[in-house]
């Protein structure tokens, strides 16, 4: 019984076997399908599961950039507010130290100004001499003024008979010049027109003046020296030769001539030699240059050092005292 029970037992198993042999594609294919369903739900699952996470992780993010960013200005805000108080103070104590030296300035200088017109008034400006001082200047202005203005109309007067006088000559010698319009008994001139009650003035200073008569070209002996030729000579030759015989057919000159003693002036004047040439070459230039301040200090043209030494004089006490008597008489 034991050995058909076993028996029983293979049998079974193997049939069992054999049946799973059978079914070991279809097992396969259930498995690989299970497998398959199985790792696409997975891979859902996994992405979902990304997804989620990294909403969430960028929503964590965002708001901790938020937060950085209220934090951060919040810093910048204090800190900003707290360098702009600081600066403000030190603006504040500056302008306060400038209106505080500008005052004390001020005050020094008011101290000053009193003090210096005290001193001034009381020690180098005596007020009432000084206005002596002055009083006496103006009627010594006046004074003068009234010499100078008599100085000036008489120099006018002068002036105007030099120039009557000097017409009076000019007229003479156009008289002189023009002798030949004189009017004869046998025809009247041009100044003594027959239509006039009286002849012309012109034509009675034609009557009283004589003739202008020519004066001969003095002519230079051939024995005098070349010497005389010389631009250096002051002087014409002091010996008289004899004039040659003009030609026999010599026209009379026409119309009047410089005079004989001008033209000699004008050829025979001295030179005016220049700095250059008055100094001889071996003379050094400091000479000449020592020989131009002499002459700038014999005539001055602004000397303030002596305005400066004849204020000084003229407004110090002694000499205000010394004026005063003199001012008196």
């Amino acid at each position: 019984m034991a050995a058909a029970s076993g028996g029983r037992e293979e049998g079974g198993s193997m049939a069992a076997l054999a049946r799973l042999q059978e079914r070991l594609s279809e097992l396969r294919e259930e498995y690989f399908l299970a497998n398959r369903s199985i790792d696409e739900d997975r891979k859902i699952k996994y992405r979902a599961a990304v997804k989620i996470q990294s909403w969430f992780r960028g929503c964590r993010v965002r708001a901790y950039l938020r937060h950085l960013n209220a934090m951060v200005i919040l810093i910048q805000k204090w800190w900003r507010g707290y360098r702009c108080r600081k600066h403000f103070r030190k603006m504040l104590e500056t302008a306060y130290f400038i209106m505080k030296m500008n005052f004390y300035n001020e005050m020094a200088v008011r101290i000053q100004k009193r003090w210096r017109g005290y001193y001034v008034r009381k020690y180098i400006h005596n007020y009432y001499a000084l206005k002596k001082y002055l009083q006496a200047v103006s009627v010594n202005n006046a004074f003068v003024r009234s010499e100078l203005q008599e100085y000036v109309e008489m120099k006018e007067n002068e002036e105007k008979m030099k120039d009557l006088e000097k017409k009076e000559k000019e007229k003479k010698y156009q008289a002189r010049k023009m002798h030949y319009l004189l009017s004869t008994e046998q025809i009247a001139g041009i100044y003594n027109s027959p239509f006039r009650k009286s002849p012309d003035p012109m034509e009675l200073l034609l009557r009283n003046s004589k003739p202008l008569s020519h004066r001969r070209k003095q002519v230079k002996s051939p024995f005098a020296y070349e010497l005389y030729d010389w631009p250096t000579c002051k002087k014409p030759p002091a010996f008289v030769t004899a004039l040659p015989l003009p030609p026999i057919g010599r026209q009379k000159p026409q119309g009047p001539f410089r005079d004989t003693a001008e033209v000699l002036w004008q050829r025979y004047k001295p030179l005016e030699p220049t700095l250059r040439v008055a100094e001889s070459i071996s003379s050094p230039l400091e000479k000449a240059r020592e020989g131009i301040k002499r002459e700038e200090w014999r005539n001055p043209i602004h000397d303030n050092e002596t305005f400066e030494q004849w204020c000084h004089l003229f407004f110090s006490s002694k000499s205000l005292e010394k004026l005063t008597p003199a001012l008196g008489k």
